[in-house]
């Protein structure tokens, strides 16, 4: 956890940026009554009744000193579309010497799905551009990339969508526009807040 918060008080370096990355299940649901659209003085109707049409997921990666995010759409949440992402960051990111990547502790952010995905040249030197910084188990709180989706959620996806091609241009769209808008993070959470607030999960030492 100190670790983290450190990374995070670190000064903006464009040749070391640091990034947080997540994921987040969207479930594809359609409507099987036609909405009653809105009319003055009424609000728009929808019935309660629904249609599951699968799951696909979002990637997302942000860069919170910059204010910039990277959201990708798949159809699956396997070591291969995170693989995929990394390299997508990766690319994004060309002049950088090195990466922190701060990210969660799932099976699928793992060096080793970088060789399960690319050969073995190419994924050591995907390797070789990232720095990573788990966070603790039971503390995926502390990346912001959480942040970043649950913006995401509350502004774009808190809705009925019923196949990913939608869900990829509504992602998009607010990507473009909460980039261009350079929203940042305000992260105010340090080490000396953990040290008293969280003074339970130290362990006990006496002096």
């Amino acid at each position: 956890m100190e670790t983290v918060l450190d990374i995070y008080k670190l000064p903006y370096d464009s040749l070391y940026p640091v990034v947080c990355m997540d994921e987040s299940p969207k479930q594809l649901i359609a409507e099987t009554k036609i909405p009653v659209p809105a009319t003055p003085g009424k609000l728009a109707r929808y019935d309660y009744e629904y249609s599951r049409k699968g799951v696909c997921n979002v990637f997302i990666a942000t860069e919170p000193l910059m204010g910039k995010r990277k959201v990708k759409v798949t159809s699956s949440r396997k070591k291969q579309d995170g693989a995929k992402f990394l390299n997508e960051i990766a690319r994004s990111y060309r002049h950088a010497e090195k990466i922190t990547l701060v990210m969660d502790n799932l099976n699928i952010h793992k060096a080793g799905s970088l060789y399960e995905t690319f050969r073995p040249k190419k994924a050591k030197e995907l390797l070789d551009r990232f720095a990573f910084v788990h966070t603790p188990k039971h503390g995926s709180w502390l990346n912001m990339a959480e942040i970043e989706l649950r913006v995401l959620s509350n502004q774009c996806l808190n809705r009925r969508i019923d196949n990913i091609d939608e869900v990829s241009r509504q992602v998009s769209a607010w990507e473009n526009e909460r980039n261009n808008k350079e929203a940042v993070i305000n992260w105010r959470f340090t080490t000396d807040d953990a040290r008293i607030k969280l003074k339970k999960l130290y362990p006990s030492v006496s002096s």
